[in-house]
């Protein structure tokens, strides 16, 4: 993450505005262009999601914002409110645009197949088959080729050029040459005949004509667009799905009754009822009743989670045992669910450097590509070529040329890696966030509600001979359970577990830091430090376990009853059962993990050995874990932070890449750059391996975008390539930079699955 600029500490508001008649990458760059010239704005416009996310200053407001992209040449509106409603998906506008694409491609390829075939056959070129051709040409260039005319004409009034312009000025050419050839050359006489070539040709010049090339080149652009459109529409089906996740009613408790209302009628603090089967409506506390949730669809944990009165749960999961009455915490907006949503549109809606380069260069290739065709034709006609041969590789430098793979390459694969990501619970907020995972060598990884589960547990008991287990856990356990501390609801919870029969305890008293005494069955019993218990040396085991505890960073409660100290209750802190693999799948990713922990470096030492970290920084201070991020980093290395407490915060915003465990506090996921919703550790490697996945994805996109431009400009300058081949081709490179990011949608990952680290983790590290 990058510190604030002084520009930054000026106070601005965010819209998104919802921008129509983009065609490419280049009309993206000329928007985001048009209104970052506007004082105190900051814009950026994304072609994949056809959406500007603008910050602007108070002295201007969004009708500003709007007219700006209106005077452009393309419209602009406040995306609909019910955009985030339950109602149904947000995906109506982009289904109407797919459909009229594709009855516009439909049309025009039934039109231009006999105009391919008769061209391309000549056995089916019967007398007087040109006309046929111009009639059934005409109405795929003009009408069928009209979205593409159109935003040429207004690109030309406004100054600029996009590939649009490209496209219409290639079929216009070839659709004036023939019309050239026909009336006044000597192509519309009968029985003229052609052969097809798929370099261009040197033959007569006003006997050929240019047909075939019109139409199929239409109806090649209008397949790329329309595959485009259709896998931008379900590169977002992640974001749309999880909208799709919440309940469309409630069951509210009314005065005793149920009253089933729509869910955006519910309110904070309104009781409701989730019956087995159920979708949560929303999120809050669990107030009567217990039940197993079943939060995959979520969270993608695929074990459900118990939970009873007083637990938090999330809304959309799904009740999958009892019937449950929660009291609302969150609605609307406010929810994990649609803070899930508003998190992958964001990232969705950014822009990585990566892009923002690929943008710059649309934004300029389109002018050059023009005066790179004008001075095809004059070269050609310089040397004395046919005016047919001339034009023709003038024609075919226009076509392929078209970047619209390049417009296409980054922003495809981060609407389906970030959608992808989603699904897994792995929320990744920004663009620049994948960039960051190529980099990071060194993982830093908070102890408590991190590596381990920052509850209390008994770890092993210790007691004199003669003493009877369950009798000291029935004893203790009733003491601790009227204690407030962790530690002693810690024993309490094991002796519940072991299903002991707690007793009722009388005159309890709670010495604040040394434990806690009280009478149970009229026998004394305390529970606490060692020196409160009693004044004497303890036993000889019970001293060991002592001993062996506080080595381990262990807590060590002894226990006395009948005017003895009979036992030692030796409590810690969990370790996540998962974590151990996890660091295992953080070396194989080629990250060097070091444990970061305010706690004592016993403890400390014990959980790093527990899990396979060699470097532990321990007794650090809250403030103390910025320092170390900064000294860390002041040594050469790139750092990704992992933890989920306040304390956290500052310095997951300090680190390169700042991870925040989903179970953790909002300070700590809102200075994070990726959100892991579950509290698995494991789901760390999966989000690094995802994020450069994706990554990869957009440098190989990239790298094909930009190596078919390059390599097919000088074949089409050269006239080695048909007009009709070039648009072929150009329009196939863009189908192949959709279906490539598409590709991640299959990722999966390890965090299902047990056992040793697979050799593919490392080398997805490699590749990235």
């Amino acid at each position: 993450m990058t510190a604030p600029t002084e520009s930054d500490s000026i106070p601005l508001d965010t819209v998104e505005l919802q921008i129509g008649g983009m065609t490419c990458a280049s009309c993206a760059a000329r928007i985001e262009k048009k209104l970052n010239r506007l004082d105190g704005v900051r814009a950026t416009v994304n072609y994949a999601t056809e959406r500007a996310r603008i910050d602007y200053p108070e002295s201007l407001g969004p009708d500003d914002l709007i007219a700006t992209v209106e005077a452009t040449g393309y419209t602009a509106k406040l995306p609909a409110a019910a955009r985030t409603s339950a109602d149904g998906p947000p995906s109506s506008d982009a289904d109407d645009r797919t459909d009229a694409l594709r009855r516009r491609l439909l049309i025009s390829t039934a039109l231009t197949v006999p105009v391919v075939a008769m061209a391309m056959i000549p056995p089916l070129q019967f007398r007087n088959w040109q006309w046929l051709s111009l009639t059934l040409t005409a109405p795929v260039v003009l009408w069928g080729g009209a979205p593409f005319h159109r935003a040429a004409w207004t690109n030309l009034r406004h100054g600029t050029a996009t590939m649009d312009t490209l496209i219409s000025i290639g079929t216009l050419a070839a659709f004036g040459w023939s019309l050239y050839a026909l009336f006044i050359g000597n192509a519309g006489m009968a029985g003229m005949t052609m052969g097809f070539e798929v370099a261009s040709s040197e033959g007569a010049g006003a006997n050929q004509i240019y047909l075939e090339v019109a139409s199929a080149l239409t109806v090649f652009i209008l397949a790329g667009r329309f595959f485009e459109a259709r896998a931008k529409r379900r590169s977002g089906a992640a974001l749309r799905a999880l909208l799709e996740l919440g309940a469309k009613d409630v069951a509210v408790l009314r005065g005793g009754t149920e009253v089933r209302i729509p869910i955006d009628d519910l309110s904070i603090g309104d009781r409701f009822v989730v019956r087995p089967g159920e979708k949560i409506a929303t999120d809050g506390v669990v107030e009567e009743g217990s039940s197993a949730i079943d939060a995959s669809l979520l969270t993608g944990e695929s074990v459900p989670v118990e939970v009873t009165a007083g637990d938090d749960i999330v809304g959309a999961t799904v009740n999958a045992g009892g019937r449950l009455v929660v009291r609302a915490t969150r609605v609307g907006a406010d929810t994990q669910l649609a803070q899930m949503a508003r998190l992958v549109e964001e990232a969705q809606n950014g822009k990585a450097q990566i892009q923002r380069l690929a943008d710059r260069v649309a934004g300029v290739f389109v002018p050059v590509v023009i005066a790179l065709a004008v001075a095809t034709l004059g070269f050609w006609l310089g040397i004395g070529a046919s005016p047919e041969a001339a034009f023709t590789a003038a024609v075919a430098v226009l076509i392929i040329a078209c970047p619209c793979a390049l417009g296409l390459a980054t922003p495809t694969a981060l609407m389906v890696g970030t959608g992808r990501g989603a699904q897994l619970g792995i929320l990744i907020k920004g663009p620049e966030v994948l960039e960051s995972t190529r980099r990071i060598d060194t993982i830093v990884l908070d102890k408590t509600g991190t590596v381990t589960t920052g509850k209390m547990s008994l770890a092993s008991v210790a007691l004199v001979p003669g003493i009877d287990r369950a009798e000291a856990l029935r004893l203790v356990g009733s003491l601790e359970h009227a204690s407030e501390h962790p530690i002693g609801r810690a024993i309490a919870s094991a002796a519940e577990a072991a299903s002991v029969a707690l007793a009722p305890v009388e005159d309890f008293v709670n010495a604040q830091g040394l434990g806690v005494t009280g009478t149970i069955d009229g026998r004394v019993v305390a529970a606490g430090r060692a020196r409160f218990v009693t004044d004497e040396q303890l036993p000889p085991a019970l001293l060991a376990a002592v001993n062996d505890a506080e080595a381990a960073g262990q807590t060590a409660v002894v226990a006395s009853w009948d005017g003895a100290v009979n036992a030692v209750f030796v409590v810690a802190d969990t370790i996540k059962p998962t974590s151990a693999e996890a660091v295992a799948r953080f070396c194989a990713l080629g990250l060097r993990p070091i444990l970061l922990t305010g706690d004592n470096r016993a403890a400390a030492a014990s959980v790093a050995t527990s899990v396979g970290i060699d470097e532990v920084i321990a007794e650090v201070l809250p403030g103390e874990k910025l320092d170390v991020i900064r000294r860390l980093q002041d040594d050469g290395n790139v750092v990704a932070m992992v933890g989920d407490g306040v304390n956290d915060a500052a310095a997951l915003a300090q680190a390169d890449l700042g991870l925040a465990m989903g179970t953790g506090t909002d300070v700590a996921i809102e200075a994070s750059d990726l959100t892991l919703v579950r509290g698995d550790l494991r789901s760390a490697s999966d989000a690094i391996r995802l994020s450069r996945r994706t990554l990869a994805t957009i440098k190989g996109n990239l790298f094909w975008a930009f190596f078919y431009n390059v390599a097919a400009l000088p074949l089409a300058a050269a006239g080695l390539l048909n007009p009709l081949i070039a648009g072929a081709a150009m329009a196939l490179s863009s189908v192949f930079v959709v279906s490539n990011s598409l590709r991640l949608r299959r990722f999966e990952p390890e965090s299902g699955r047990s056992g040793a680290v697979p050799s593919e983790v490392a080398a997805t590290a490699t590749a990235a």
